[in-house]
């Protein structure tokens, strides 16, 4: 065990981090110690890194040493509004020393080369087409590479990443594992190193800086209001329009408030964009927090689309649907996104698989071999899962006279039918289920799917839910319209044939009227 971090008073008694624990103990008997909790370190660390997005739109906390700890920026075409690399760097660096932080940071090409000369070299700006010379004189821990790693090339003598320059790649491969030529070309710019941002990256957004912080909701909503007419204009001039808005509370204590809205359809609208955010706080009520006052507010715009330079508003289309496009988004502003969905149908002959269910505001495009047959008689209402009835009928194969569903007897008087629906083939002896919204299957998965469909696109839109199996063997179903002696008009549906080595079953699965 080791110490992790020390106050000032285990400085003072020349303790370290990183230093055993049992000489520590030695050094000082009476050793107050606390377990380090990395989970909430690295959450409180998150948190503080979204705050560094009113320097670069695009953030990220780096965690192949730590969950915490290193920062990301991407700087690409922001230094200017600095003063150029070195004085932002300073700026950065030095507002977290006035907080009390312990920092270091360097400027490079690449995410390995920034770390390691963080690390290694602090402050350092490294010029285009500099990396090789800059890195060559660092050690080769510099490589976020594993201790193993790293006590296996000081013992070879390869102490720094310029001795790594120039030898058998196959050779340090063989005996270090492909994770060290990995490392080396990430820092050096020869493969690409990604980094995933925090907070959603806009191309086109508006922001307005205090002087002295704001606290109120209402001077939020009005600041919010003057920066959809600026970002309303930005887009204008490239006539495009969007469905997606962010707007980010920048706290003094240097905390990230982050309200999302969207729109139906795409718009440039300053007024249809402020009034989102209006009912979108109203759903905030208590969780709003200002604390000791905001001192930046950015709107950001994503899920960019084209829209004719002639719109007048947020929803001038010719499909006559504005009213209710304008409804939608204001319902699910105040509700949320999934409180607003539609019937979306589905290529499927099997009805329980027909439609899904998908949010209004987040709509895709119709699938015109899935409409369904005009023709066809369905049920007015469906049940989620076919319920076991039992059957009397004169013959057979023939249609029923007398039906028992949920302990009640219904006498039969007509009866129309079969009309044979079957299962699809890639789905045999799978059980049937239910079509959900598309969020679902972001938090669930499907992983029994396996459709050619799925093999070909894993991110299938279509997601089904668990539910119950009543026939995991079954795929053929012979249905019947039926009505009783009140008037009341049923869909069942028979599984299996008589004369068959198991008798046939029934299930009652929807409603005419």
């Amino acid at each position: 065990m080791r110490l992790a971090a020390v106050d000032a008073a285990a400085a003072r008694a020349n303790l370290s981090p990183g230093q055993n624990l049992s000489d520590a103990r030695a050094l000082v008997p009476e050793l107050e110690l606390r377990e380090i909790d990395r989970a909430y370190i690295g959450q409180v660390f998150s948190d503080f890194a979204d705050w560094h997005s009113n320097a670069s739109p695009i953030v990220a906390v780096h965690p192949d040493v730590a969950p915490y700890g290193d920062l990301i920026l991407d700087i690409t075409g922001v230094t200017h509004l600095f003063g150029g690399e070195a004085k932002m760097l300073a700026l950065l660096v030095g507002r977290l020393r006035a907080l009390g932080f312990a920092i270091s940071g360097a400027i490079a090409d690449t995410v390995g080369a920034a770390w390691a000369l963080s690390h290694f070299a602090p402050n350092s700006i490294v010029p285009e087409g500099g990396i090789e010379a800059a890195l060559a004189p660092l050690p080769v821990v510099g490589l976020r590479l594993d201790d193993a790693v790293v006590a296996g090339l000081n013992q070879m003598g390869l102490k720094t990443i310029g001795q790594l320059y120039g030898r058998d790649r196959r050779a340090l491969q063989a005996r270090f594992g492909a994770g060290l030529i990995t490392r080396l070309d990430q820092a050096l710019g020869r493969i690409e190193e990604r980094i995933t941002p925090r907070i959603p990256i806009a191309e086109y957004y508006a922001e307005r800086r205090f002087a002295e912080p704001i606290g109120f909701m209402d001077d939020v909503l009005m600041t919010a209001r003057d920066l959809a007419v600026q970002l309303g204009l930005t887009l204008e001039a490239e006539a495009l329009g969007a469905q997606t808005f962010h707007l980010f509370l920048y706290r003094v204590d240097h905390k990230v408030m982050n309200l999302t809205v969207n729109a139906g359809r795409a718009t440039r609208d300053p007024n249809h964009i402020a009034q989102l955010f209006v009912h979108r706080s109203e759903r905030l009520e208590g969780e709003y927090d200002a604390g000791f006052g905001i001192d930046m507010i950015r709107l950001a715009a994503s899920s960019v689309a084209e829209v004719e330079s002639t719109q007048l508003g947020a929803f001038e289309v010719r499909d006559g649907a504005q009213d209710l496009d304008r409804l939608y988004d204001r319902m699910t502003s105040r509700l949320g996104p999934l409180a607003l969905v539609r019937n979306k149908f589905v290529n499927s002959h099997v009805p329980e698989r027909a439609v899904k269910l998908e949010p209004v505001i987040a709509r895709t495009v119709d699938d015109p071999g899935a409409l369904p047959d005009p023709d066809l008689r369905r049920p007015l209402r469906l049940l989620p899962q076919p319920e076991p009835i039992n059957v009397l009928a004169e013959v057979p194969d023939g249609p029923p006279m007398r039906m028992v569903w949920r302990r009640i007897a219904y006498r039969i008087l007509k009866a129309s039918g079969p009309e044979r629906i079957e299962a699809e083939w890639w789905r045999s002896g799978r059980n049937l289920e239910v079509l959900l919204p598309p969020q679902a299957r972001e938090e669930r998965g499907d992983p029994r799917d396996d459709s050619p469909k799925r093999k070909q696109a894993p991110a299938e839109p279509e997601h089904v839910s668990k539910l119950e199996a009543f026939d995991p063997l079954t795929t053929v179903r012979d249905y019947y319209i039926i009505e009783d002696d009140g008037g009341r008009r049923f869909w069942i549906f028979r599984i299996g044939l008589y004369g068959a080595a198991e008798t046939p079953r029934w299930f009652l699965h929807g409603f005419f009227s």
